[in-house]
């Protein structure tokens, strides 16, 4: 195996993981949310050391290999696609923490019913359902699933397009408590943000597989036109 392929598993490698630990870091939010469990707060926040330096080691290995190999056609796709994902999941991380924070600073967790009304776990359904296509599509470099990120996407957008009319309902009825219901609505805010992230790497990933499989594809055209002469 050439250097430069070593390299480029190896960067592969390390964006799957990075998948895997803001996935974690959204997981961990959801339950930190519904359950009011701020020890996972605060490992939400701790894990973003892990995230950052993530960023930070896979941006630097993607530099090495455009200066040190001068990739061409897919390995230049793929690094391409990489440096722009990793900005992407970096900031999946980030909106992690932003809802870890909230959580820390409200003193009663939300009442169920409230988090009911707003379908914030319907939200966080479609979220690990678009996380389970967006990591196996780079993983497998197999689009043909991503088409469902973009449909649930909707979903989830719809949600957040409602979530303002339900939540000035809620605080008519509760005035007092207008500052955490404030947190609340930009917990939505921050979902539907994660939301578009994921797409956009479902997007990234499309970008470089599929433009790889089309050149293939002619490849294997020419082959048989050359058979044929």
């Amino acid at each position: 195996m050439a250097i430069i392929e070593q390299q480029i598993n190896f960067i592969k490698s390390s964006v799957l993981e990075m998948m895997h630990l803001v996935c974690k870091q959204t997981i961990y939010s959801q339950k930190a949310l519904f359950e009011f469990d701020k020890n996972l707060t605060e490992e939400i926040i701790a894990n973003e050391k892990a995230v950052n330096a993530l960023d930070l080691k896979i941006d630097k290995d993607a530099e090495q290999i455009l200066a040190l190999y001068n990739p061409v056609a897919d390995d230049l796709r793929l690094i391409i696609s990489v440096l722009s994902i990793n900005t992407f999941l970096e900031r999946i991380g980030d909106n992690t923490v932003s809802i870890a924070k909230f959580i820390n600073n409200i003193e009663k967790p939300f009442d169920k019913a409230i988090l009911d009304k707003l379908n914030i776990a319907e939200m966080y359904k479609n979220l690990l359902a678009m996380f389970e296509i967006m990591i196996e599509s780079f993983e497998n470099e197999d689009t043909s699933t991503a088409g469902k990120v973009f449909k649930l996407d909707k979903n989830i957008d719809e949600v957040n397009d409602a979530a303002v009319a339900t939540m000035a309902e809620i605080i008519k009825g509760d005035i007092k408590n207008i500052e955490n219901y404030l947190m609340l609505l930009s917990v939505v805010r921050k979902l539907e943000r994660v939301g578009d992230v994921i797409k956009n790497i479902t997007e990234d990933t499309i970008f470089y597989v599929d433009a790889k499989v089309l050149k293939h594809k002619k490849k294997k055209i020419q082959k048989l036109i050359d058979k044929e002469e």
